[in-house]
Order: structure tokens, then C-alpha cells, then sequence
């Protein structure tokens, strides 16, 4: 299917605009409805919210050294790390549990996060206002209302996991006025997304992201609402959006061809418009390419391999540890599927190779077209996929129901029947087996197998408030224990405190109705 990549050339946080050039009226005066004034503007103004704020935190991969802020809560595990951490010491910071101590050099990280989540939310709110008046055909403007509302959401969800209580407006900001908004409470917030993506449920197309050209839909919105019901501890709401997505018969899972580079895992690496992808970020390399992901597959010492990216850096890589976490017959920790230990280049012959075990490649990000021809990476990426929809399903069932059901164990079967190589039946048969807690705790741990590199775990851990112990000497052994208390990877001791990011100290200063600063944190410079 042809990409459509969605952009708005002109817009800024305070005023969503795309402007009539000779029109006469000073910009001082004009307000966020001079620039909703037709389908086109409305239209361009929503495309800009598939390309800022959170998907932008979650997808881009702007620097060579250090990758989106989605990379860096995962470090808090001590399981990741960035080769490069001694000069993006925030991957450093956070991997020790030192953020405390650093708030101030930690601050300026937090603002982008800050600025570009309340950006594409007040685009948003702009859109929610303004598009309900302009004319034009009653389908489009509800869809386009209803994409906004996802994004509001969508942001709003990123904002709260990070801060903790945020402010909240539903409303645009079109003056100078009444902009030092108090933080509101956790609930209350997750209120407005549940209330927005449901709306948004009710009015976007039951159809998949590819088949709408790329654009936001039903589904997209209820996977995102299912993680919002989980993160509350919403086990049964979660059951039923989860559920919904699976009885669409829309999606499926990607099959294993061969278990070399034709497995399920390289085509989820290399194929975009898979049908188990649910909603992704698209790259294209004429108009917006995925810059420096491609290199952030191996070491540094990759560069004498390749010659069209000029720095290699592992972003976020695991340690040898949580790489234990994979069975000896799961075919996810097998070379050259999520991970890999040597690489040659065709083109020349030169062979990378991983330092040691605690600096495996990071396969799932290596793009050979772009790091063997062409030097612009085009592979979409990942956001939501069909075996999280499973895994969730499973998990809720089962969490709202008190017992292991055929229906959850055949949830989680699916995902790791093609992971297994065993059929979904036998597998089935054996997870209704378990106890309760040790079925949860399988669900768990098949999210750590199933996305390693799609920066999931730490969210997992704020939802469930527990932390993963990888055995470092049994294989596929997992254990978990209280997150507040427990010793992280890197023998760090998690504090209370550690579960919130400190809120931008610039934005404190700006607005002193944000205060009090998040508990163990520094208020001022």
C-alpha cells in the first residue's frame, strides 16, 4: 500500500496555524480559530499530531548517541544501558536510581518531554474546539475530531505514567491568559483519556491502520485504551476492549517462514503493513527517514564495517542477564532474531562482533539497506502489535476472573507457540495448568521475551508494581518481587521516589502553581 505521511508545515504550540500570508490582520490579534477556517486547515492541522508529542517521544531516534526519551525509563531497570552513557548521563542517572541527586542536569531531558506532549495537546484541543464550525462534510469533520481526541489522549497517557499528577485542559490556549495551570490528580486525568478515547471509539472506522491509509482507527484506539485500563488495574474493562480487538478477525500473528531470517521476528524487523501490526510510525526515504535508528543495532566498533553512517552506538542495549530471560529453545533469544553477536558486511567482507555478552547487537533495529546502500533508514516502527493485544487479553481474563481459562491460555499459547515451535493446543493444555498468580506471572514474562527492544518493561512495572528478577544462572527463570525495595540490574535499590521523573525545573520556575515538585526531587536551580 502507498505511505501517505501525514505533516503540517506551519504550526506552533501556542497558535495552530497554516496561514494566509496576505492576510491583514497583525499576528498579535489572531486567535486559534483564524486558523480553522476550512477542511484543509483542520485536515493539516490533525496530521500534525501523527508526527509530535508522545509518538515523537516513543518513535523518533534523533541523535546517534542517545535515542528517543521512551529509550531511557527502561534503563531504570538496570537490565538496559547506552554505550554512550558517560555523555547522555541521563541513561546513566537512571540506570543507577540517581535522578535525585541530579534533578537539575536531568531537568532540561524532561523539558522536551514536557513542551512536546502539551504542544500536540494543545493543537489538539484546538482541533476539538474549532473543527465542529467549519463546513464541511459531517463524516469528515466527526473523524477528524475524533483523531484529535486519540492524540489528546494518547499525550495526556504518556504525561501522567512520567509525572504522576500533570495539569489538565481540554481547552486551547488563544491568549496569554490563565496559562499557570495547578497539577491535577492522577484519576481525574485518567478520567479525561478514558472519556476521550472512547468517544473516539465510537466514531473512528472499525477498520486496520493500513487499510485507512495510515490513519488512526477503532482499533488503534481501543489497544491504546486497554493499556490505559491497565495501568489503572482495570482488569475486566481491559478484558473486553482487548477482546473486542481480537474478535474483529482484522489482525493476526506474523508466521515463522523459516527460523532463520525468514522468521516471524525479521519480517516484524524488515516488512511494514504487517497484519499483526495495530499502529505504527511511518519512515519513508524521501520525506521523513528514521535517522539514525539504523545505527543503534551494534557497538561503536561497527563503524569500520560500515561506510554510510559515520557513529555506532548501542542506545539501548541489554545486559547478559536479562538476556537469560529466553529458554534455550525460544527461538526469540537465537542469533540474529531479537539480538545478535556478529554481523558481516556483505559489500566488503568485514565482520562486526559483540565486545562480549553484556553487548549483544541489537538486531531488531538493523536496517541492511540502510546501513549496506543507501545510509536512509525506511522501516516503520512499532508501536502497538497484535501479540500485545493477546498478551493482554490473556492476562486481564484472568486477573478479573480468578482462574486460568481456555480462552486466556490460548491467548498466551499463540504467542508462544510460533516463539516454541509447539502447536497452540499442546501448549494450551499446559498454561491451563497453572495457578492464577503463576499464570499472571507467565504473561508477564512473555511481555519481557515478546518486546526487549520496544520499550515496554518499565511501564509494566509501574502497572503492576513489581520487579522482574532475571536468573543470571538459570535460563528463562524469572521471579518477581515488590518494585519499591527490589535491587535492579545494576544492584541499584529501587526508592518510592524512583517511580516518578522529576517535573522540568524551567517549567516550575515559569509556573508556580506546579509546586510541590515530585517527591525527592530538587524545586529549583
Amino acid at each position: 500500500m502507498k505511505k501517505i505521511f501525514l505533516f503540517s508545515v506551519c504550526i506552533s504550540v501556542l497558535l495552530a496555524s497554516c496561514s494566509d500570508f496576505l492576510e491583514e490582520k497583525p499576528k498579535s490579534l489572531r486567535t486559534m480559530g483564524d486558523f480553522y477556517k476550512t477542511e484543509a486547515q483542520a485536515t493539516a492541522n490533525v496530521n500534525t499530531l501523527y508526527r509530535s508529542g508522545a509518538v515523537t517521544q516513543i518513535s523518533s531516534a534523533p541523535s546517534a548517541y542517545i535515542g528517543s526519551f521512551a529509550t531511557v525509563p527502561g534503563m531504570l531497570t538496570g537490565y538496559f544501558s547506552n554505550s554512550y552513557e558517560g555523555q547522555e548521563s541521563v541513561c546513566m542517572y537512571s540506570r543507577l536510581l540517581t535522578r535525585q541527586e541530579q534533578t537539575n542536569n536531568v531537568s532540561s531531558t524532561m523539558d522536551g518531554v514536557w513542551d512536546g506532549c502539551y504542544g500536540a495537546i494543545n493543537i489538539a484541543n484546538g482541533a476539538i474546539k474549532h473543527i465542529p464550525d467549519i463546513s464541511m462534510t459531517e463524516s469528515v469533520k466527526n473523524t477528524l475530531v475524533a483523531e484529535a481526541k486519540f492524540f489528546r489522549a494518547f499525550n495526556y497517557f504518556f504525561l501522567v505514567k512520567i509525572f504522576g499528577d500533570i495539569p489538565l485542559s481540554v481547552e486551547p490556549y488563544e491568549s496569554m491568559d490563565n496559562m499557570e495551570l495547578s497539577r491535577t490528580s492522577v484519576a481525574d486525568v485518567y478520567t479525561q483519556i478514558e472519556k476521550d478515547l472512547t468517544e473516539a471509539i465510537a466514531v473512528l472506522p472499525a477498520a486496520t491502520w493500513q487499510a485507512t491509509s495510515h490513519r488512526i482507527t477503532k482499533y488503534v484506539a481501543e489497544q491504546t485504551l486497554t493499556a490505559v485500563y491497565m495501568q489503572q488495574g482495570k482488569y475486566a474493562e481491559a478484558a473486553a476492549t482487548a477482546k473486542d480487538i481480537i474478535g474483529s478477525g482484522l489482525y493476526s500473528l506474523t508466521q515463522n517462514t523459516d527460523n532463520a531470517l525468514n522468521s516471524a521476528y525479521n519480517k516484524l524487523r524488515t516488512t511494514d503493513d504487517l497484519a499483526e501490526v495495530i499502529y505504527a510510525v511511518e519512515y519513508n526515504a524521501s520525506i521523513s527517514t528514521s535517522d539514525w535508528r539504523p545505527t543503534y543495532a551494534f557497538t561503536s566498533s561497527a563503524t569500520a564495517v560500515f561506510s554510510l553512517y559515520s557513529i555506532y552506538e548501542r542506545v539501548y542495549g541489554p545486559n547478559a542477564r536479562f538476556l537469560n530471560v529466553y529458554t534455550a529453545n525460544d527461538l526469540r533469544g537465537q542469533e540474529k532474531q531479537f539480538f545478535a553477536t556478529t554481523y558481516t558486511n556483505p559489500n566488503n567482507g568485514k565482520t562486526w562482533t559483540a565486545p562480549d555478552a553484556d553487548h549483544k547487537g541489537c538486531w531488531y533495529y538493523f536496517d541492511e539497506e540502510a546501513n549496506l546502500n543507501t545510509g536512509k533508514g525506511t522501516k516503520d516502527w512499532n508501536i502497538y502489535r497484535y501479540a500485545e493485544t493477546l498478551l493482554d487479553a490473556a492476562e486481564c481474563i484472568v486477573q478479573s476472573g480468578g482462574s486460568v481459562t481456555a480462552e486466556a491460555a490460548g491467548y498466551l499459547a499463540q504467542v508462544q507457540s510460533r516463539a516454541l515451535g509447539q502447536s497452540v493446543a499442546t501448549l494450551t493444555t499446559s498454561l491451563q495448568s497453572l495457578s492464577k498468580d503463576d499464570f499472571i506471572h507467565a504473561c508477564w514474562t512473555e511481555r519481557l521475551r515478546e518486546f526487549p527492544l520496544e520499550y515496554k518493561i518499565w511501564d509494566d512495572c509501574l502497572r503492576t508494581k513489581m520487579f522482574p528478577n532475571v536468573s543470571s544462572t538459570t535460563q528463562g527463570s524469572v521471579t518477581y518481587e515488590n518494585l519499591v525495595g527490589a535491587t535492579n540490574g545494576s544492584g541499584a535499590v529501587f526508592k518510592e521516589s524512583d517511580l516518578l521523573w522529576p517535573l522540568s525545573l524551567n517549567e516550575m520556575q515559569r509556573n508556580k502553581n506546579l509546586r510541590p515538585q515530585n517527591t525527592g526531587y530538587a524545586d529549583h536551580n
